[in-house]
């Protein structure tokens, strides 16, 4: 198994039309990780409004504002990757 296969796009778009569904890869494991990963990830956002309401000044807002400007950038960048590949799976099919 090599890990740095990759397709190129026209091989991709041309897979996309022969077979248009995704076949089942997450088992009972990988599923049960995923959703104890979700819960522990979550506690950033618990512990930044208590770090905040403790610790931080009224500049508080101005640095959620920042970081929403930085996420709406990255969900731009997101969102420009996966319209270079337009099918379901995207490079990872």
């Amino acid at each position: 198994m090599n890990l740095l296969r990759r397709k190129s796009v026209t091989q991709l778009q041309a897979d996309a039309l022969t077979d248009q569904r995704l076949k089942r890869a997450l088992g009972a494991t990988n599923l049960t990780a995923l959703g104890i990963g979700a819960i522990i990830g979550t506690g950033i956002f618990v512990l930044t409004g208590t770090v905040a309401a403790q610790n931080a000044g009224p500049a508080v807002i101005l640095s959620f504002v920042l970081a929403g400007v930085a996420s709406i950038f990255a969900a731009l960048c997101y969102s420009e990757f996966a319209s270079l590949v337009p099918m379901a799976g995207s490079a990872y099919t």
